[in-house]
């Protein structure tokens, strides 16, 4: 059967003339465009008429001959009928839910799908040969999730190994060679028997009326929609062109999807640039703040050893100062200059001052240091040498020497000019 090509059908038209062929079983899509077309395209109305014609109520757009008492009777009777019929019907329903209590069907228990599937293949090939389409081999649910993660149409065949129709579908249609080459070319393709119970579970969910059957299935409005079925023998062109006239009528669905993705992926693009910029930024910030507290704990630490340098040295200084006064205090008086025992001695400071005074012969060399030492002008560290012959008093006691020369003993005369030379740098 051949797919409509009207190009004055609209697109939602051209939906309605699917689903009402679908829900209706016509073959003929004149047919179905008529009796739409006579509904104003209602599609619930169509169907409603459709069916009051097939349990033998006449259309309203083909009334019989105008017969007021049989029209008269026939409304008595099914009106009189009603209640029982809405009774059987409803016994019906209750004695078939209750049977699949008491005797429920095997293939309603689903253990293992993919075995379900790969044992249906190879029923398949040892039936019809191995040229067929390629078979989705994994569940109806992965198929569904690759068609829509892939944006691909998902063509469901449910085989029906009893029915009269079935052989002949397989190898006059299925398997020929166009059919094969452009199924696989143009979707993902899954088949499982009714006999097993993954491919059972399938068909209640699909709800088909009868064998062969095949549901078309694409991402419609975010949500897998199934857009076209096709039940009972057909040829292979007309299934071609049958799917070829679906697959049209819902491509914008596709293609909007596609934009959609690519604008979210975009989007997730744009975001993830801006995070890593931001990142960055954020990472140069922080090593700007790392740096900046780096130099500030430097300063700190400088400024903290400067203070420390400075009090050091102002402790230095002081414990100096009471040093030399200590020694100021604990020097001998001079003696008079008419003692005969007095030597006079002249210093010459590293500052070219002149500083002049008396001490004993008896008296130690420590007392002359001792004396320079509590001096302002003179160096932390000095030591006591002669003119000529050039040498160094030892002032200060030694290892060697714990207990100094006297001014006697170092060969000092009355008269000395003596000269303080700095040994602070050294």
């Amino acid at each position: 059967m051949a797919a409509p090509e009207d190009p004055e059908l609209s697109q939602a038209q051209t939906e309605k003339l699917l689903q009402f062929q679908d829900l209706t079983g016509l073959e003929s899509m004149d047919q179905c465009r008529r009796t739409l077309e006579q509904h104003n395209w209602n599609i619930e109305a169509a169907v409603q008429d459709r069916l009051n014609e097939q349990e033998g109520v006449p259309s309203v757009f083909n009334p019989p001959p105008s017969r007021p008492l049989q029209g008269l009777l026939g409304w008595s009777y099914y009106l009189i009928m009603l209640p029982f019929r809405f009774t059987y019907y409803t016994l019906l329903d209750i004695f078939r839910f209750a049977l699949r209590f008491i005797r429920p069907d095997p293939r309603a228990r689903v253990t293992d799908p993919v075995g379900d599937v790969v044992s249906f293949i190879h029923s398949f090939e040892e039936r019809y040969g191995r040229a067929h389409p390629v078979f989705y081999q994994g569940t109806y649910s992965q198929a569904l999730n690759d068609a829509k993660r892939e944006l691909r149409y998902l063509l469901v065949y449910l085989h029906g190994d009893d029915h009269q129709d079935t052989n002949e579908f397989c190898c006059s249609t299925l398997c020929t060679e166009e059919v094969i080459t452009f199924l696989n070319t143009r979707m993902l393709f899954w088949a499982c028997s009714t006999n097993k119970p993954e491919g059972y579970r399938v068909s209640q969910a699909l709800r088909e009326n009868t064998y062969p059957f095949l549901a078309m299935i694409m991402l419609k409005d975010r949500k897998m929609t199934v857009v076209g079925r096709l039940e009972g023998v057909i040829q292979p062109e007309d299934l071609i062109n049958q799917l070829t006239f679906i697959m049209e009528a819902n491509q914008t669905y596709l293609t909007s999807e596609l934009l959609e993705r690519e604008e979210r992926n975009q989007t997730q693009v744009l975001r993830q640039q801006q995070d890593e910029a931001y990142l960055a930024s954020l990472r140069a910030d922080q090593e700007k703040d790392r740096k900046k507290r780096e130099e500030q704990e430097q300063r700190r630490q400088e400024e903290e050893k400067v203070r420390q340098s400075a009090l050091a040295e102002e402790r230095r200084r002081r414990t100096l100062e009471e040093e030399k006064e200590r020694k100021s205090e604990c020097l001998p008086p001079e003696p008079p200059a008419d003692d005969p025992e007095s030597v006079k001695i002249v210093f010459k400071l590293p500052s070219n001052a002149r500083v002049e005074r008396r001490f004993l012969f008896g008296q130690s060399l420590t007392v002359i240091y001792d004396f320079l030492f509590s001096l302002k002008e003179t160096p932390e560290k000095f030591q006591i040498v002669t003119n000529f012959p050039r040498r160094v008093l030892p002032c200060l006691p030694t290892e060697e020497q714990p207990n100094p020369p006297s001014l006697k003993e170092a060969g000092l005369s009355r008269s000395e000019v003596l000269f303080v030379q700095d040994l602070t740098d050294d």
